[in-house]
């Protein structure tokens, strides 16, 4: 499936929102009648596309649409979060047609984790009893930085002993199919660029979950970096105090946004009652989410940690818009919804009223649609991306 001609055909049979004709892949592809006519042979042998009934537009032939089989092929994705493992199954549209999510608690070993994430997969396939040549492959979001081609987590600082895990190979070798990792705000922004289908599209994917990262996308194309590392926006400065970084430092926007630092700050100013485990990570997030649900509601405690930690926000997000020139600012992940009313109705504002291009095109801040799973789905979007979208983003599916 990685032969390029063959992904300029399926990339044009999935956008095409009727069908597309043999002809009119000959005329929007470049490539000649033989190669297409092979190609869709091909396809249709694998039973990866279909032929839809025949219409007469005019003299000539009549028309046979071609559309993609959306269950012919699933990609699995993955999210591998400090609190929380998500997994999802994509049909070939990008539609999720599985999908779990569970809380884990923090200092879970990598072999168990692993070991739940195999056994999830396994489950669902058995469920449904799909054969192993309709599964393309794993893709698994993870914390950066990583080592690409080690397949590693470089010093999680919240998944400690990770960084000695080979969590490709393991979960390789644990379900017995290619798998391929990401950076999570990387693969985020695959997710919502699938969703979007937009090839000149120019935006920042603000990514919140455990920590905080920024996914880019210029001119339809996700950015990577040199070492598939692009995002670390953790440590820009917000030119105000926040709580002490892990790099030392205050005024760091990881801290100032980062969950549980919200909740402590809460909890000392009596918005919120004490924690009864302390860090646990499930407990971490309810009170997350009832803080965020106190400032919706006008608790005005609730709403000056919140605004605070908005407007630092605005300021990091506002650096990232203007080094690279986007008109779409959209935010998601994991404990995005819980702060999402009261940081748009600040970040929006704050942006216009600051944005260095403002007066040659505005800014459009908004949430992302594919809600908290985006990670995991984005995993499963850059499996389909490899085989479906006629780019050359290097990508390594390890066998």
């Amino acid at each position: 499936m990685g032969d390029f001609n063959q992904a300029v055909v399926l990339d044009a049979i999935r956008r095409s929102q009727d069908g597309i004709s043999r002809t009119e892949l000959v005329q929007t592809s470049g490539l000649s009648t033989q190669t297409v006519s092979n190609i869709v042979r091909r396809l249709l042998k694998q039973g990866i596309v279909s032929e839809g009934e025949k219409t007469v537009t005019g003299i000539g032939k009549p028309r046979t649409p071609l559309v993609v089989v959306p269950n012919s092929r699933f990609a699995i994705g993955v999210h591998l979060d400090p609190s929380v493992i998500t997994v999802v199954a994509l049909d070939l549209t990008g539609s999720v047609a599985f999908r779990s999510r569970e809380q884990t608690g923090l200092g879970v070993d990598a072999a168990t984790m692993v070991a739940r994430i195999a056994e999830i997969i396994e489950q669902w396939v058995a469920s449904v009893r799909i054969p192993p040549e309709r599964l393309l492959g794993i893709g698994i979001a993870v914390p950066g930085p990583i080592d690409e081609a080690m397949g590693t987590i470089v010093s999680p600082p919240l998944l400690q002993g990770w960084d000695a895990i080979r969590v490709r190979e393991a979960l390789r070798d644990a379900v017995g199919l290619p798998v391929l990792m990401e950076k999570d705000v990387i693969a985020a922004a695959h997710g919502e660029q699938w969703s979007r289908d937009n090839d000149d599209e120019n935006f920042a994917f603000i990514y919140l979950g455990t920590g905080i990262g920024a996914g880019l996308v210029v001119d339809g194309q996700v950015l990577r970096g040199a070492s598939n590392n692009v995002g670390g926006i953790g440590h820009f400065a917000t030119g105000s105090t926040t709580p002490l970084c892990s790099c030392g430092r205050s005024g760091c926007v990881g801290a100032a946004t980062q969950p549980a630092n919200l909740v402590a700050w809460a909890i000392e100013r009596g918005v919120l009652p004490p924690l009864i485990n302390g860090a646990d990570s499930g407990e971490v997030i309810e009170a997350f989410v009832e803080l965020g649900r106190l400032a919706d509601k006008g608790d005005p405690g609730a709403r000056d940690i919140v605004d605070t930690s908005a407007r630092q926000l605005a300021v990091a997000v506002e650096n990232v818009a203007s080094l690279i020139d986007v008109d779409t600012v959209i935010l998601g992940g994991p404990m995005w919804h819980p702060v999402s009313r009261r940081y748009l109705g600040i970040l929006g504002p704050e942006l216009a009223a600051r944005y260095e291009v403002r007066a040659i095109h505005g800014i459009d801040v908004t949430s992302s649609v594919l809600g908290e799973d985006i990670a995991a789905i984005g995993a499963g979007c850059a499996i389909l991306d490899h085989m479906l979208a006629p780019k050359q983003t290097g990508l390594l599916l390890q066998d």
